[in-house]
């Protein structure tokens, strides 16, 4: 199992190292054979691949293994994205999809995500059954056996579907795009070469779109939606007369924004403006998930709402596991990831930038004035992360000195530590997370604090832990 390991948001692994043809059919046996008994197989699975290098020729691969074992496969047969995926599952009613994509990882990578029957990110207790399908079928050595495609596609085993279509058409129903196109807001989009090329400019002809072509190495820049990745994007905001400038990550299940000024606005700050609007504006109730590294300010929120708060560790599929049972308002995870009540059990960029700039359209303010409405509210932060490469060695070495406990940490006094994922230390005006990424071979510094010279402090203070 060295080289196929599920981490946050399933198996991810470099093109041509672990990441090979033979390696995704085996998984995808796997996949194959617990799905097989799920009570919905009877109207198959749905399989796509986004826009990396060699995506849709692994979906096909993965798809002629499935369907060779007699279970009926939805083929998306053009770049897709993650939620275009989830959402086909749900309107086929599926048992399950396959999303070939390694998400915001720079582009020599490639992944593997399973999607269940809710559209959502498998559930834990689904993943570690399918990896333990996949130990056997490693150490037995076996090897999977497929018919060609055509065959399959001739015995009605491998369907085609147009995700697009259906995707554009659901939005178009949950979005009120006719506000946001009445508003006269100039809005500016990066695709940042991602799965979600040409969607915007459908749903927004007016939108200006960059990158929004396809490209599978990204032009060497990693697809995540942070500042550093958006230098380019920023300067268009700068240079011209936008009021909003939207970004999603490599498979568009993420977001982020930069303001009418050039500032870039992270989920740390979104998701409380959405939060006030589904509650405040449009007076909607239910429970707020957050993933550990999510800012304070929500709890602050969910207090004075009187609405119940839960935190979970890092990675969606902690969340969706609430979001099922019912009675979630949003869920949201610090790297851009964010669901609500109204559309489906998973993350999608798309849906939640137009969302926001329905709520800024209908209350006439900008970007801007909506982050200090929340910052007058309920308190100034200030948030920065660190993705820290590092040896093994040196990594063992901060997880360890963390784990014996900290006193003090860039010369504050520790106040708690929460372990839920990682370490997160607790200081007057702030906190620092400590954890291991589950789809990278990096350590994740996170850091909010009152001051802007308190959060450099605390993740300076971290990056020395294994000095």
């Amino acid at each position: 199992m060295a080289s196929i390991v599920f981490g946050t948001d399933g198996w991810r692994a470099i093109i041509a190292d672990d990441y090979t043809f033979e390696n995704v059919e085996k998984v995808a046996l796997a996949f194959a054979r617990y799905y097989k008994k799920h009570s919905l197989i009877e109207n198959g699975v749905v399989v796509g691949g986004d826009a990396r290098f060699g995506s849709q020729d692994f979906a096909t691969a993965a798809a002629r293994v499935i369907a060779s074992q007699g279970i009926k496969v939805w083929l998306a047969e053009d770049v897709v994205s993650t939620p275009m995926l989830s959402l086909g599952i749900i309107k086929k009613k599926a048992a399950a999809g396959v999303m070939i994509t390694a998400s915001h990882n720079p582009p020599e990578w490639n992944g593997f995500k399973i999607k269940a029957d809710f559209g959502g990110s498998a559930l834990v207790k689904d993943i570690g059954k399918v990896e333990t399908l996949l130990r056997a079928i490693l150490e037995k050595g076996t090897t999977p056996k497929s018919k060609p495609t055509a065959e399959l596609r001739d015995a009605g085993l491998i369907l085609p579907i147009d995700l697009h279509s259906l995707y554009i058409k659901d939005i178009r129903k949950k979005i009120d795009l006719k506000a946001i196109e009445l508003s006269g807001m100039n809005i500016a989009y990066d695709a940042m070469y991602g799965a979600s090329f040409g969607v915007m400019g459908k749903l927004l002809p007016s939108v200006v779109c960059i990158h929004d072509e396809h490209n599978p190495g990204f032009k060497g820049i990693a697809p995540e939606p942070l500042a550093k990745n958006l230098s380019e994007f920023i300067a268009l905001i700068r240079s011209g007369d936008f009021d909003i400038g939207l970004v999603t990550d490599g498979d568009a299940d993420r977001f982020g924004c930069v303001d009418e000024k050039g500032n870039y606005i992270s989920t740390q700050l979104l998701i409380p403006i959405l939060i006030k609007y589904l509650h405040e504006e449009r007076g909607l109730k239910g429970a707020v998930v957050k993933t550990v590294s999510v800012t304070d300010i929500v709890a602050r929120m969910c207090e004075k709402y009187g609405l119940t708060l839960h935190e979970r560790p890092v990675g969606f599929k902690y969340i969706t596991e609430l979001m099922i049972e019912g009675g979630v308002l949003i869920g949201g995870e610090e790297s851009g990831g964010v669901g609500t009540s109204l559309h489906i059990p998973e993350r999608d960029g798309i849906y939640n930038s137009l969302l926001l700039c329905e709520y800024l359209a209908k209350r006439n303010i900008t970007l801007g004035q909506a982050v200090q409405e929340i910052f007058d509210e309920f308190g100034r932060v200030y948030y920065d992360r660190v993705d820290f490469r590092t040896t093994e060695k040196n990594k063992a070495a901060i997880l360890a000195a963390c784990a014996r406990g900290l006193k003090s940490i860039g010369g504050f006094e520790v106040r708690d530590v929460e372990s839920t994922d990682g370490y997160k230390f607790r200081i007057d005006g702030g906190w620092l997370l400590v954890r291991a990424s589950g789809t990278e071979p990096i350590l994740r510094f996170y850091g909010e604090a009152n001051t802007r010279r308190k959060v450099k402090m605390l993740l300076d203070a971290a990056v020395k832990l294994g000095a």
